[in-house]
């Protein structure tokens, strides 16, 4: 057997070892994630954010992008806008913008569905990374809310993983998400998870808003920096939004975490604020 098949057969072995079942797996899941949580207060990361917003034709109708430096603190994240350029079409011209929630007339729906995706999407306040906190299921508060399936074990760049299905448990306060995960099968830390609607827009709420929304869904990855210390370095997605008045947008979102620095109380960090 060649050497990479040795270390094949060595990590799956290893996850052999482990739990068998996927609430042990998601148990354990759920201890490190608070373990994970903390330890992500020692550092401080530059954060971009990029939102483009596409009419049926394909042309850009509203983009804009922002840079942080954030600082996660006990409960949410300090963060510091130090770039941030916008720009949106008006009468086949594009007209630049410089702040976050910018709205360049009374009635402008994508000046206000764009602030409050950044918002909602990338700026959680709960959250010590910005995203979403009820997207991905892995706190141990968060998987009350799912029922999960062992799909198997596989091979993820390199390392072995569990794959688990999840999905929304049936309720009034019913979450409305579904997915997979990717969960090492030696640290018990998620490496990627994949989201999407649980189930389609009511035809009652399309026809009375005039709302649909197709294609939602997102994912995040993960990167190990340290012990125990785990951060999420990319998160995204793309989806179709038809709204009244014949509007239609094809919008992504993207998140990318890096320039991880470990710091203390004693400790000042200055970050370049031109681009690199």
């Amino acid at each position: 057997m060649s050497i990479l098949g040795w270390a094949l057969f060595a990590a799956l072995a290893s996850a052999a070892s482990g739990p068998k079942d996927v609430a042990g797996i998601m148990a354990r899941v759920a201890a490190n994630q608070q373990t994970a949580r903390d330890a992500r207060q020692s550092y401080v990361y530059r954060q971009e954010q990029s939102i483009r917003m596409r009419r049926g034709s394909g042309k850009v109708a509203r983009e804009q992008r922002a840079e942080y430096v954030v600082t996660p603190k006990e409960q949410g994240a300090a963060k510091q806008l130090v770039k941030f350029e916008g720009k949106y079409e008006h009468r086949g011209k594009y007209v630049s913008y410089d702040q976050p929630g910018y709205t360049y007339q009374d009635l402008d729906i994508d000046g206000d569905l764009i602030r409050d995706m950044s918002n909602d999407m990338m700026n959680d306040q709960k959250s010590r990374d910005g995203i979403g906190c009820d997207l991905f299921p892995l706190t141990a508060e968060e998987q009350k809310k799912y029922d999960f399936r062992l799909v198997g074990t596989e091979i993820y760049r390199g390392r072995s993983v569990y794959r688990v299905a999840f999905e929304p448990r049936h309720g009034d306060d019913a979450p409305d998400w579904k997915g997979e995960a990717l969960i090492d099968a030696e640290e018990y830390q998620p490496v990627m998870v994949e989201t999407s609607l649980a189930e389609k827009i009511p035809t009652l709420v399309k026809v009375l808003l005039g709302t649909d929304i197709k294609g939602l869904g997102f994912s995040v990855t993960y990167r190990k920096f340290a012990d125990d210390v785990w951060f999420p370095v990319s998160y995204g997605g793309e989806f179709e939004v038809r709204g009244v008045f014949f509007y239609k947008r094809n919008i992504s979102v993207s998140l990318l975490n890096s320039d991880f620095r470990k710091t203390d109380v004693k400790s000042t960090l200055v970050y370049a604020t031109d681009a690199h």
